[in-house]
């Protein structure tokens, strides 16, 4: 199976998105279950999203929607989402403006400037809701774009297939690929439903007994990326797909920033809190079982550099911790906007 972490080169950002590295999580495998994570913050700007933003905006150009030096991409986001569609969009000629809710961590606002993005922010929770009338977010981007559709495009990745799409094209196979077609459980935290059900369509396409684990977020949550869908509606994107998932699993802050000091300690990388949930989620469904010969793949979405400022608050690292885990780290590839 393939373990490395050497991306191809090339200067043409696009062209380094996807063909992530899939590696085995040595401590935390059993003589039955072999665990495995997708490091999707080898994409370019740092996140899986990466993947969603560059299939919406491909598939905006093909539709002759976007036009160069004068269409603006306004988009209502809890992070990754904007950086990626900043940094590729900037890349590929295009003003981009992001709706983002304050809880959102300082650094990664940090990045959205760094990037060029024009930031509106809003009291929204930390994930938007995709509610009617309960989503901040997502109304002021709404707000923004709809009288000017000359100049806006808002892709709206919670109803955007194209989402769906670059899992169902990119993720799925190279999963299937570099678990040479034994991967058995497949996790990954929900939050549009695009990682999940278009990852969950190609990998079941392929084998219909893999089981598929969708991880949600606890009420009141502070696990950037996810949401709770008892106080948050399922997206569009989501309701088209979800009979692809097998079984849930809920997320709780302090499992979460527990397993992200674990993973620091045992596998000596600076993981985001969404890997943390989702490697709580796959230590859990291990425990419980007995079938050998399993092989569990989960996504850590993005690393642990923008969550200085959260995993300081919350007493996760030491100051003293948090920077020689990001001094002495062989998983953290220099990202495009460094």
């Amino acid at each position: 199976m393939t373990t490395s972490t050497t991306c191809p080169a090339t200067d043409n950002i696009t062209e380094r998105i996807g063909n992530t590295p899939l590696v085995q999580l040595k401590s935390f495998s059993t003589d039955n279950v072999k665990m495995y994570a997708k490091l999707e913050w080898y994409n370019p700007f740092g996140s899986v999203k990466d993947r969603a933003a560059y299939w919406m905006i491909k598939n905006a150009e093909e539709k002759n929607i976007l036009r160069k030096d004068k269409s603006i991409i306004i988009e209502p986001t809890s992070g990754n989402t904007g950086i990626a569609l900043a940094g590729i969009a900037s890349h590929l000629g295009y003003k981009v403006e992001i709706v983002i809710p304050e809880k959102v961590s300082k650094e990664t606002k940090e990045i959205l400037r760094k990037l060029g993005a024009t930031l509106h922010e809003t009291s929204d929770d930390l994930c938007p809701r995709v509610g009617a009338g309960t989503d901040q977010s997502i109304a002021l981007a709404y707000a923004i774009s709809k009288p000017r559709p000359d100049v806006y495009y808002m892709p709206n990745q919670y109803e955007n297939d194209s989402n769906y799409l670059a899992h169902f094209q990119s993720t799925g196979p190279e999963i299937w690929e570099q678990t040479d077609g034994k991967i058995t459980h497949f996790f990954t935290g929900a939050g549009t439903g695009g990682t999940i059900t278009g990852t969950g369509k190609f990998l079941k396409e392929k084998n219909n007994e893999i089981q598929v684990v969708a991880i949600q977020a606890q009420r009141n949550h502070l696990l950037q990326g996810l949401r709770n869908f008892e106080e948050s509606a399922k997206p569009e994107l989501f309701l088209r797909r979800e009979e692809v998932v097998d079984d849930w699993y809920t997320a709780t802050n302090d499992k979460s920033f527990q397993m992200v000091k674990q993973i620091a300690l045992n596998e000596n990388m600076l993981v985001g809190p969404s890997s943390g949930s989702v490697l709580a989620s796959m230590v859990e469904r291990a425990q419980k079982s007995t079938d050998k010969d399993q092989v569990f793949v989960g996504i850590f979405a993005d690393d642990g550099r923008k969550f200085k400022s959260l995993y300081n608050e919350h007493l996760v690292f030491t100051d003293d911790e948090y920077e020689n885990y990001l001094k002495n780290n062989n998983f953290l590839p220099k990202l495009a906007y460094q």
